[in-house]
This record gives structure tokens, sequence and C-alpha cells, in this order.
């Protein structure tokens, strides 16, 4: 029993070390984009189903690179400005814009966070410009596997977009 309490301190440590360097590669590590249009949200209303999908596409684009804070809500003021554009909903316009602000915050482990197409844990951190070479490339990507998108025909980034 005593073999085994004293194995079990550097197994222990061994396994943690393993883990904090797999979770500190994978920060750095961007995943392919992938978007749910607008999470847990309606993409549109009874007359037009997808009416403002586009604007949650464009802010699922800035919320996979991440970013910065300023960038982050910069993000949610476009969606904010584009769901406006669309509807002419103050109310509705605003309600996406709090809920993106209180559930999509990087620390949160959801599926949705501000930088969700890094590993958990990368925050508020800015982007190098080869991460963001990285990013443009894998939206071009995406541009063109979906070309019927709306979002294809712009080259600006996510954070630029307009209605």
């Amino acid at each position: 029993m005593d073999y085994v309490r004293r194995l079990s301190i550097p197994v222990a440590s061994v396994l943690a070390a393993a883990l904090a360097v797999s979770s500190c590669a994978s920060v750095h590590t961007l995943h392919d984009f992938r978007t749910d249009g607008c999470s847990f949200f309606p993409e549109g209303d009874a007359e037009a189903p997808a009416r403002w999908s586009d604007c949650c596409v464009s802010h699922d684009m800035a919320y996979w690179q991440g970013g910065t804070a300023d960038e982050r809500r910069s993000a949610d003021g476009s969606l904010r400005d584009c769901v406006l554009a669309r509807t002419g909903r103050q109310d509705l316009a605003n309600r996406m814009y709090r809920g993106v602000r209180f559930s999509g915050a990087p620390l949160l482990p959801t599926t949705f966070r501000w930088g969700y197409g890094w590993g958990y844990g990368r925050g508020y951190e800015a982007l190098v410009p080869e991460e963001r070479r990285q990013a443009e490339e894998q939206l071009a990507a995406y541009r063109r596997a979906h070309p019927d998108d709306a979002l294809t025909t712009s080259t600006s980034t996510p954070a630029q977009m307009t209605p």
C-alpha cells in the first residue's frame, strides 16, 4: 500500500502536466469554422423564417475567431444593427444584443462563447497576424463551400460587416 501512495504522486503530477500542456496547445489551435445560426434563438419570424439568419452567421464568424473585448463589443453591436435593419424592431434587436452580451462571455463553457474556434480558456486575447491569416483562410474556405450564403459576397471581416 505504501508503494501505491509513493507512485500515485508522480503519476498524478505527470497527468496534471500533460493536461496542462494539451490545454495550452488547444488554446492556440484554430478549429474549423462552424455555425449554428442564431444559437437558441429563432432565425426569423413567421413571415420570413430566415429574416435575420445571415446576421447570426456573421456574428458567429466574429465569435468563432474571437479577439479583444472591444472586438466582441463591436461584433455584438453589429448583430444588433443588422437585426434592426432587417426587422425595424428595436426591441428584438436589443433583446438579441443583451442575450449575446450575457451568454457569449469567453470563460463560459459553451459552444458559442467568444473565441469558440480556439480551445477553451483563450479569453480576450488579440489575434496575432498568423492567427488572423488562419482565420481569414478558413472563412474564405467556408464562403467557397457555401456560395449561396449571403455573406459569401463580402470581403470584410465579421466585425466590419454591416447589414
